[in-house]
């Protein structure tokens, strides 16, 4: 897995790279491993004081970065054109996701090189090919709507 140093995430400012790193967080791989269920999420917001949401929108980052060739500037042009989490990245259409790229660059400038439409079929195929590490619901509150489900269905 291709792990970097935590500095290497867009947006976290230099405190919570700080409190991060007191808890033993110093990489991305160990970063996404410890906010990887709202569980998680939870658990880690109370120790470091970075709240979940950003906590969520930092590991998605991590999960981006595992994938060959994502660099950060690619990141954010995946964010602004919707693609936040590399399981919505697997079902993309290659040309329509280097169109809308290109579009989305024209408007904001957030890279310098627009990836080619080569690079955004590698990027799909390496997502396809990566276990989802990050869950976005609770096991209990799933299991719970699934209950319910099931007797309003009876």
């Amino acid at each position: 897995m291709m792990s970097y140093p935590i500095t290497h995430i867009d947006g976290l400012d230099a405190d919570e790279v700080t409190s991060l790193k007191s808890l033993g967080i110093r990489t991305t791989e160990r970063l996404l491993e410890e906010a990887k269920s709202p569980k998680a999420r939870r658990h880690l917001a109370e120790k470091c004081g970075i709240n979940e949401k950003r906590l969520l929108r930092f590991a998605n980052a991590c999960d981006h970065m595992r994938i060959k060739g994502m660099g950060k500037g690619y990141l954010g042009l995946l964010h602004e054109v919707g693609v936040d989490t590399v399981r919505e990245l697997r079902y993309r259409k290659p040309e329509n996701l280097a169109r809308a790229m290109a579009e989305a660059n024209k408007r904001k400038r957030l890279v310098r090189f627009l990836p080619s439409e080569k690079l955004v079929v590698r990027w799909i195929e390496h997502a396809k090919k990566l276990p989802l590490k990050i869950s976005y619901k609770d096991q209990a509150e799933e299991a719970l709507r699934n209950g319910r489900r099931r007797s309003a269905d009876a």
